[in-house]
């Protein structure tokens, strides 16, 4: 397998403060990747990294073997990434099908237009449809966005990142903020969305990176601790380190 997402060097500094040092990272095709660590270890910035949200201060990235350094969002979309986010990003007044055609459509030349004709909205109702089956969303495809519980938006979220049909799907804690069910439902959707596509996913339940993830990156204090498979990662000293470190310096 070959890297789809590779950085070399990659650092960021926000004045002065140096947030991400010097990080090589590989993530094989078709694989899911998991980047992990305390808090502060420099996964967000990592993931703004990838995505484009961010520029680094010194490095390079490559996706799909193109240099991507630098890039805006929507030039490394145009490469085939797409990020579902933290916190949800939806229009609450939107149907939940609305969202799902609205991202269908952005992969034409009508992109993200929000007054369309009757004819251009049955062009994608079909497609749309499909996706909000296969996220557990086809009773409520009328309904307000807005009106969804936390885990459903949350689904909602990963059908609108689907619809982009992206080469490297890109979650930011999909499990955050979720119950037991709502874990478990959101758990088989990753592992549904990963078939066919590389996923690299931020999460702080060792459980769901367990079960999920092909390889496992440990951050802390922006650099990389550890890289391996996950049973080889849970028991390295370095990482129970991290772990217990941040866990004494909250409950001193």
């Amino acid at each position: 397998m070959s890297a789809i997402v590779a950085t070399r060097g990659l650092r960021k500094e926000f004045r002065g403060f140096v947030a991400l040092h010097d990080v090589d990272l590989e993530v094989e095709e078709g694989t899911v990747h998991a980047l992990v660590g305390p808090n502060g270890a420099g996964k967000t910035t990592l993931f703004n990294l990838l995505c484009g949200f961010l520029a680094p201060t010194a490095g390079r990235l490559e996706i799909a073997g193109r240099d991507a350094t630098g890039l805006p969002p929507h030039k490394v979309a145009r490469l085939g990434v797409a990020r579902s986010f933290q916190i949800t990003s939806l229009f609450p007044a939107l149907s939940v099908r609305e969202h799902v055609e609205l991202a269908l459509q952005a992969g034409t030349s009508l992109g993200w237009r929000f007054w369309r004709s009757d004819r251009q909205v049955r062009r994608f109702r079909e497609r749309a449809d499909g996706l909000l089956d296969q996220v557990g969303l086809s009773a409520v495809a009328t309904a307000p966005a807005g009106a969804l519980a936390y885990g459903r938006k949350r689904a909602l979220e990963l059908a609108v990142a689907l619809a982009l049909d992206p080469r490297v799907l890109l979650l930011d804690e999909p499990t955050a903020g979720m119950g037991a069910e709502d874990i478990d439902r959101t758990v088989a959707l990753v592992r549904q969305a990963a078939t066919g596509r590389t996923v690299v996913l931020i999460e702080h339940n060792m459980t769901v990176v367990g079960s999920l993830a092909d390889r496992v990156t440990v951050l802390q204090q922006g650099r990389v601790l550890v890289e391996g498979g996950y049973a080889e990662v849970r028991d390295d000293p370095r990482v129970v380190a991290a772990y217990l470190g941040e866990a004494h310096a909250q409950h001193p």
